[in-house]
């Protein structure tokens, strides 16, 4: 092994996207099983996983439980993806789980038991795992990357699983149509587990019933009036009426936890959904005077509960600062939001998977008559801001991550 384990890891990602679980059982077997050695939450879900998966890590800490959090992507730093007790994992500890992991790839390449090395995200999974074990937590909550049948996470035996939301995204991945998207997720479903399922469209619900029925897997409904409405009587440290949603899946979790033996007192689930904090989702900042709100919407689902937000929270209308990847339903982002914006700035979002400012400026125009288009995103922030009304950033997760380091750290030029 040469250089830094972690450089090891952003290497892989130069293999891609991958799917299938051969690789992750390899080195999960090879690596002693660690997802054993903790009881795990699983969460799949279009949007609303991560804030689901940081409700139930805030209330079972408040509850008294050693936790650990597994979450992608990062908005700035990989250490992020690694949350122990509510902190983010020390560098040094996981560049030692990062090295013994390049090590077992090594071997498992070299013995060619891998015909390939593993994806970015399978190493980072099995990092997690390792970590979560060497620390001695108890729970686990670990996040689906993409999909859930063969999403690398799906090596878990999980105590709970849940489907928090069910949306367009990823379709090259998952399939046209809400039902094929909802079967793929799904797919997290294991015997005699419960799901716990937030607010799905029927088309999605019938596919995941017919999933989970296959596997024996009961279904806890968290979207039923009653659920909701005892959601909502919380103060959700989150912002967005969407929350309420959440967090209705985040208590079903804990409900079925606690019914697994795992107590978790009713003053745990208040302290944990009102002090909760999940970097990036509506979240506010001053920048010299000028409200900024960051949000993480990424895909047509996101940019419609922004879009709500706005239209509730806000004075008059905004400067929308804009970037996207290729993939992504951009056209129909923009629409989304456009009439929310007084002008809009499109940008390059820092990832060679970018869609280029000039190009996002194109689609922007079909809906909007004030655009700008300055590829260089901390330039186009810096014009936003000169603008003098609340700017809003969203499109992409790595679009607001760098901008959100520099304004948190006050570096903007």
């Amino acid at each position: 092994m040469t250089g830094s384990a972690i450089e090891f890891l952003f290497a892989l990602e130069r293999f891609g996207m991958k799917f299938g679980l051969d690789s992750m059982r390899l080195l999960c077997e090879a690596l002693g099983h660690p997802e054993r050695a903790f009881t795990t939450v699983h969460i799949a879900g279009t949007n609303g996983k991560g804030s689901v998966a940081a409700m139930l890590d805030a209330i079972l800490r408040e509850a008294g439980h050693r936790t650990a959090r597994y979450t992608s992507p990062h908005l700035v730093r990989i250490e992020e993806r690694f949350v122990i007790d509510g902190a983010e994992i020390d560098r040094k500890r996981l560049e030692a789980s990062a090295a013994t992991v390049e090590a077992i790839v090594e071997r498992l390449v070299g013995e060619r038991r891998l015909e390939a090395p593993p994806t970015f995200f399978e190493c980072t999974t099995a990092v997690a795992f390792d970590l979560f074990r060497h620390a001695g937590v108890e729970l686990a909550i670990v996040e689906v990357g993409l999909g859930g049948r063969l999403d690398a996470t799906n090596v878990v035996d999980p105590a709970v699983t849940a489907i928090v939301s069910i949306d367009f995204d990823h379709q090259a991945q998952l399939g046209p149509t809400l039902a094929s998207i909802a079967r793929e997720k799904a797919g997290i479903a294991k015997s005699g587990v419960p799901m716990v399922c937030g607010p799905i469209p029927d088309e999605a619900r019938t596919a995941i019933e017919e999933v989970c029925a296959s596997v024996h897997a009961p279904i806890v409904r968290a979207d039923t009036p009653e659920r909701l409405a005892a959601a909502a009587r919380f103060s959700i440290g989150l912002a967005g009426v969407h929350q309420v949603a959440n967090a209705a899946v985040a208590i079903g979790v804990v409900e079925v936890l606690q019914a697994r033996g795992i107590g978790v007192d009713p003053d745990a689930v208040a302290r944990g959904l009102r002090d909760v904090h999940w970097a990036g989702r509506l979240e506010r900042f001053d920048v010299d005077g000028v409200p900024v709100l960051i949000d993480a919407a990424h895909n047509p689902a996101g940019a419609r509960a922004l879009a709500a937000h706005l239209a509730r929270t806000m004075d008059g209308p905004v400067t929308l600062l804009f970037g996207a990847m290729r993939d992504k339903a951009v056209a129909e982002m923009l629409a989304i939001l456009a009439p929310s914006a007084a002008d809009i700035i499109v940008t390059t979002a820092p990832s060679p998977r970018a869609m280029a400012a000039a190009e996002v400026a194109v689609l922007a125009r079909e809906v909007h008559a004030r655009v700008t288009d300055i590829a260089d995103p901390v330039e186009a922030l810096c014009e936003a801001l000169r603008r003098h009304r609340t700017v809003v950033i969203a499109g992409s997760i790595f679009l607001i991550g760098p901008l959100r380091e520099r304004i948190d750290r006050g570096i903007l030029r």
